[in-house]
Formats: structure tokens, sequence, C-alpha cells
């Protein structure tokens, strides 16, 4: 692993999570002469959202999430959003096979195995919302082989966790995709930034702050760099800067000074799961099981009971319980939030707070949950779950974006947003979900908003659909181009595919 530091590097990532390790393979493989710097605070890559107990690992597809599935006033269920993510996965399954097909990634099991997705409501009116939305996915070609159930017999046959213990009479659905995946972005992340680093032109800098960043007058971007240990400071001059360093993303955009960040703000939400590593138990359920979200709760906080492989051994995840902490990163300071107002981003903020009342009602009562409480909502899920076969664990934190509006001020987005400055010398990603599944279609995102030069047919874009095949084709619309893409990637990759 090169830990020589080039001076004058064409690149420099900042943050060591999937994110930046997406990008700088991405930019690697169209042009491998690029000279290509990474900073990390941490003494390892992948520790902060993307580690996995830190995230769901759900490999979203938008399968089972039913955020993003939202109920119109009429009854009928809007799956736009639904679609987006679905589709954006593809990429990075795309990409993901590349690499395996090319030996980059020795086994596509030490990051992602097979593992149905299944949404599971109970009560009346969640099993209408449930029925009506089943109706609308399944009749569209990207959610081929989806299935659906009333049946306590049939969905105990997926789930038996779900419903042994459960009154036989209650009103339970549930659907069920068997092409799903579970993914170990924490596993992803270092076989990525170990790939990049077996190549010259690379080198990731563990225990090394980025404190400033100054645009010289040739454009190029001064970055001050602190050794951790040493307290020794540094300065690299580069062409361009990515900041995806999750919640620090907003404060090295800050620090940029480009005027097309003035007025974001960051909203923190802390997060705990419940965490079961009993083999009887969790032999005994293989799937990621979402419900619905309780009002005014944000997207991350859709409750679901998951099958999770890491490091070789299956567990279960339950939660997760959001919180409210004022920490940007899970090892960042308590002093993040206040630090992170400005005078340009005051209004937005209090514009937030103003119209988002649920949501901090929501925290509120989230931090005042008692053990109890939290386990009660776990038996929702399975009935029968005893509370000394599960302990805590601690969610990595997300940061929602706060963004000016010029209707209402400021508004509160719960996706993902990269802003970047009009030189195209400079771009940070913000927000939270869906996040590292589709790094990705983010990546791409970013050559588009920044190399657009480039993505010409003398230029990159012919190496571009060498690695993701149906770049420029819209697999919403293009059925024959979805279908062949995910079977030729679920061969690759060990998934199912129906």
């Amino acid at each position: 692993m090169s830990t020589t530091l080039s001076e004058t590097p064409d690149v420099v990532l900042i943050g060591a999570g999937i994110m930046s390790a997406t990008l700088g393979t991405v930019l690697k493989e169209l042009e491998p002469s690029l000279n290509i710097a990474m900073f990390e605070t941490l003494a390892d890559c992948a520790q902060e959202s993307s580690q996995a107990w830190n995230n769901a690992g759900t490999g979203h597809a938008a399968n089972c999430e039913l955020n993003y599935t939202p109920q119109r006033a009429d009854g009928s269920v809007d799956i736009s959003k639904a679609l987006e993510v679905n589709t954006e996965f593809d990429l990075s399954r795309q990409l993901w096979s590349y690499l395996v097909s090319k030996g980059a990634i020795p086994d596509p099991h030490a990051f992602i195995h097979s593992c149905p997705h299944m949404s599971f409501v109970w009560d009346d009116a969640n099993v209408a919302f449930l029925r009506e939305r089943y109706r609308a996915m399944s009749a569209h070609h990207c959610y081929h082989g989806m299935e659906y159930s009333e049946d306590h017999g049939k969905i105990a046959d997926w789930a038996p966790l779900t419903i042994e213990g459960r009154d036989a009479g209650q009103a339970v659905a549930a659907t069920r995709i068997v092409s799903g995946a579970d993914v170990d972005y924490g596993a992803l992340t270092h076989l990525l930034v170990a790939q990049l680093s077996a190549q010259s032109g690379f080198s990731v800098h563990y225990r090394h702050r980025v404190t400033d960043l100054v645009q010289s007058e040739d454009g190029r971007w001064r970055v001050s760099v602190e050794d951790v240990v040493t307290r020794e400071i540094k300065t690299v001059s580069a062409k361009f800067v990515f900041a995806g360093a999750g919640g620090g993303a907003l404060d090295l955009l800050q620090k940029s000074g480009i005027p097309e960040g003035h007025g974001f703000g960051g909203f923190p939400v802390s997060g705990v799961w419940l965490r079961c590593d009993v083999d009887a138990i969790s032999a005994r359920h293989h799937a990621k099981v979402y419900g619905k979200a309780a009002q005014g709760s944000p997207p991350m906080s859709v409750p679901h009971l998951d099958t999770r492989m890491i490091d070789g051994k299956r567990s279960l995840l339950f939660g997760p319980y959001a919180g409210f902490s004022s920490k940007f990163l899970k090892h960042g300071s308590f002093f993040d939030l206040p630090k992170s107002v400005e005078p340009g981003n005051i209004l937005p903020m209090l514009a937030v707070a103003r119209d988002n009342w649920q949501l901090s009602e929501y925290l509120i009562g989230q931090v005042l949950q008692t053990s109890a409480h939290q386990f009660t909502a776990l038996q929702g899920f399975f009935p029968r779950a005893q509370r000394h076969d599960w302990r805590d664990a601690v969610a990595g934190q997300r940061v929602q974006i706060i963004k000016p509006d010029q209707h209402r001020t400021g508004v509160l987005e719960f996706g993902t947003e990269l802003v970047a400055s009009a030189d195209k010398s400079f771009v940070a990603l913000l927000g939270a979900s869906p996040g590292a599944s589709t790094a990705a279609f983010i990546a791409v995102e970013v050559l588009e908003k920044c190399f657009d030069d480039r993505l010409t047919p003398d230029g990159w874009l012919g190496r571009l659909r060498e690695i993701i095949p149906t770049y420029g084709i819209d697999l919403k619309k293009d059925a024959v181009a979805c279908r062949d893409t995910r079977a030729s990637t679920a061969k690759t990759l060990g998934l199912e595919f129906v």
C-alpha cells in the first residue's frame, strides 16, 4: 500500500468510505494515469457509515423500503422514487461485476450474499396499503418476480420468526423478492481500497485530517492536511477534490467557500440497533424484513429485521431506533452541529425547525424510550424474541441535508446531493439515504457534473460503457436491457435471478 504523498495529485479524495473508494475506482479505470491521493482521519478505511454494523447493508434496491412508496390521497401508491433507487442499484451491481470479472475483486462472496427482501405489515389499514403497493409494483418489469401473501402459513414459510407466536386472527401481509442481496459495505470498501493501492499513482493516508481548502488563482486547490499523530501539517495542490467524508462533508464544503454551498446546513440523526448473534435464531431467518415507519420519522428509521453476513458469520439486526446527537460523525465531536451554524445557514435551519416539528417530536420520543419500549418494537416483528438473546449496537451517524429554498427559506432533504463548484473542480457529497447502495450511481453523477468534457466518444464514454454496460439506457423503460443486466450480474455475483 503506497503512502508516498504527491505534492501535486490530480485528484484528492477526502474520506476513506465507500463513496470515495467507488469514485476512485471508477476514475482509475477510466484514466489509469491519474494520480489520486486519499485522506482519512481514522486509522483505517470504512470506519464510519460504511462499516458493516453502522449501516443496514440492504443492497438498497427499493424492493422492501416502504418509505420510497408513499400513498397518494386517492389511495394509490407512488412508486416513482422506488424505481429510481431500484435502477440506481443496478449500476452498482454492474461495477462490482466488472471488477469481479477482471479479477480486481477475487470473490464476490467476500462482500455480497443473496438474501430475499420482504415488506411486512399488520392491521387492516396497513394490509390495504401493502396490497395496493404490490399491485402497482408487480405490474412493472423492474419488480418482476415480486410475491404477495396475506396467509399466515405462506409468510411463515418465508420468514417463520415473524409469524410464530402471533395471534392467528391478526391481519398480516407481506411481499417478497428473492433476488435481493445483503451487502457488507465495510468489506467492499476494504476490497476497493486494496485494489486501488495495488496500482501506481494511488496513495492512501490514514490518520490524516484535512484542515483547510483554498483555491489558488490557477484553479488548483491547496489542501492542508494534518497528521493527527505528529500534528505536522502538509499542503498538496490538486486539480480536483471530492469531499466524500459522510457527515464531515458539510464542514469541508463550508471550508471550500464555494458560492454553491452557501446556505447549506445539516441535521444529525443517531441510531441504535438490537443485534442477535445466537446461531439457533439467526439460522431460522433468511430475509430482510421491512415494516412501516412511525409518522414523522426520518427514512433511516424504518424498522427492519435483517439477516446480516459479516466476517463469515450470520447474525440478525433489528432497528434502528433513531435519536439525536450533535455529532456529525460517530467518531466526531459534540460541537459539530453548533460549529456548522453560519450566518448564511441560520435562516434555512430555523425554517426547517419550524416546518419539521413532527421530526423533532419523534426524535425526542425515541431518546426518551426505555429499553423495554424498544424491545416491544422488535416483538412486533418477532413475537417470541427474548431480551437476553439481543444486545445493543450503536449505528453510524447520519446527517440530513438542510438546503436553502426560495419559497420556504430552508428545507430538510432526506436524500443525497452533490454540491459542485461552477468550475467543476470541487464537489461535496451531502446526505445519507439511500447512500452506500447507490455509490456507483453517485460516482457517475460526479463524472457528469465535473468531467463531462471527457465523457465523449473520443474520451471516457466507451470505457465507461465497458464498466457499466447500461450507461445511457433508462432501465425503468427498457425491460429487455433491465432483465439482461440483472441476469448477467446475478450470475457473476452469485445472486438469485427470477
